[in-house]
């Protein structure tokens, strides 16, 4: 069982809904084609998506000879100062950080009419595209996939930062996965001052909802990778929704897993979704603790220093 279909499970509150979502519109577009230009020499090959912020394409770069993937602000957010300043604090992001379960970055373009950022196209689908067509993970493929998500976050916070939005459809499985999308990604001391909600309600630390909780830091991605495992072993999110409830992680345990889930990994990814901070493993404790139920997989998987 899946939360396919279910509309609050990926709910964001990274920006105000734009007025377009509000009165339900259609989503304002380009209407960029295949062979179109977004900058001298980087043309259009495909579109791939988008959300409400950007149109996401495939592109060719001249410069580069290659194939890569262009965030695209939508014709409403092009000019606008908020979207422009967090394109640019994620291109930021991504020059700034360089490791193999993150995507690289390798342009940003913040004036003229097509605002955009380019990044690494990466084969293979999000977390989340593939428990809504395969179901839940198996734990062979789950333990690696949180060693590997860890080894990242562990990274991110030694550098100073948090991602802010750890969830499925910002891991893009593949051999090693990827952890994409940094648009709120923030130095430490910058997500301390943080006042309202941010990331995606169903995946969100409790002080990322609400600041009674304690201040986002690094333990709010430990929360995130903890609830996402979760997601992807248990089927559904840890904490469903109930009527009048907006963040139901400030308030009870997340849903027990099903029994075949093993107990040190289950044991784990309570102790990663601890509504304190301070209760929680940090990234280095989380891999270590993986390490060993990943050394005992049937196929020996390695990581660093094994």
């Amino acid at each position: 069982m899946t939360d396919k279909g279910d509309p609050t499970v990926g709910l964001s509150t990274v920006a105000e809904p734009p007025p377009w979502d509000a009165e339900g519109r259609e989503r304002p577009t380009w209407g960029l084609a295949d062979g179109d230009e977004i900058a001298p020499g980087r043309s259009v090959l495909s579109r791939l998506g988008g959300g409400r912020r950007y149109e996401v394409f495939l592109v060719w770069d001249d410069h580069r000879l290659a194939v890569l993937v262009a965030k695209v602000l939508r014709p409403d957010q092009a000019t606008d100062v908020s979207a422009l300043r967090d394109l640019g604090r994620e291109a930021e992001a991504l020059a700034r950080l360089s490791h193999p379960v993150i995507v690289r970055g390798f342009d940003a373009v913040t004036e003229g009419r097509l605002p955009h950022l380019l990044i690494e196209h990466l084969e293979g689908p999000t977390l989340r595209e593939l428990i809504e067509r395969d179901g839940t993970l198996a734990t062979e493929q789950a333990l690696p996939l949180g060693l590997h998500v860890a080894s990242a976050l562990h990274y991110v916070a030694a550098e100073g930062m948090v991602h802010l939005d750890v969830k499925p459809e910002n891991v893009v499985m593949g051999a090693p996965p990827r952890l994409i999308d940094f648009s709120v990604a923030r130095p430490v001391a910058g997500a301390e001052r943080l006042r309202g909600p941010i990331g995606t309600d169903a995946y969100m630390a409790p002080e990322q909802c609400d600041r009674a909780y304690g201040t986002p830091g690094p333990a709010a991605d430990v929360f995130g990778l903890a609830a996402t495992l979760h997601h992807a072993v248990g089927g559904t999110r840890p904490f469903p929704r109930r009527e009048g409830e907006r963040f139901p992680q400030t308030e009870r345990d997340p849903e027990p897993l099903p029994r075949r889930v093993p107990r040190a990994l289950a044991d784990l990814l309570e102790a990663g979704l601890a509504r304190a901070p301070a209760d929680r493993p940090t990234a280095a404790e989380f891999a270590g603790a993986l390490e060993p139920l990943v050394a005992q997989l049937p196929r020996r998987y390695v990581l660093g220093r094994r």
